[in-house]
């Protein structure tokens, strides 16, 4: 279980570090994809309960065993689906800048004019 939590943890350091430190757009796509898995593994660690039972199959349920919070596992799934959109919007964006600057240095893409 500290696995999980050293791993999220290591995920968002990391990818704030790529956010906040290189210049290349497509490493800073990476970034927000790392930053992204890191606090969706930190969602999933949170609901976490050992031997836990969905809360979903009452005829599967045995006293004195705990609940799987279902609340971090649909948060989760939103997440995903949503930083799938964010990351695919991301990368069009690196594209057009791209094709209108003929960089994707973010240091470049500052100074230019026009």
């Amino acid at each position: 279980m500290l696995l999980n939590y050293l791993g999220s943890f290591l995920l968002i350091i990391f990818g704030l570090y790529i956010i906040l430190v290189k210049k290349n757009l497509i490493k800073i796509v990476i970034g927000m994809g790392l930053l992204d898995s890191g606090i969706n593994l930190l969602l999933i660690s949170i609901g976490f309960r050992i031997d836990g039972t969905a809360p979903i199959f009452l005829s599967e349920y045995k006293e004195g065993t705990p609940f799987v919070d279902p609340v971090p596992q649909a948060l989760t799934l939103t997440s995903i689906v949503i930083g799938a959109c964010v990351t695919a919007l991301a990368l069009a964006l690196v594209i057009k800048v791209k094709e209108h600057y003929g960089t994707i240095d973010a240091e470049k893409v500052r100074r230019l004019k026009g």
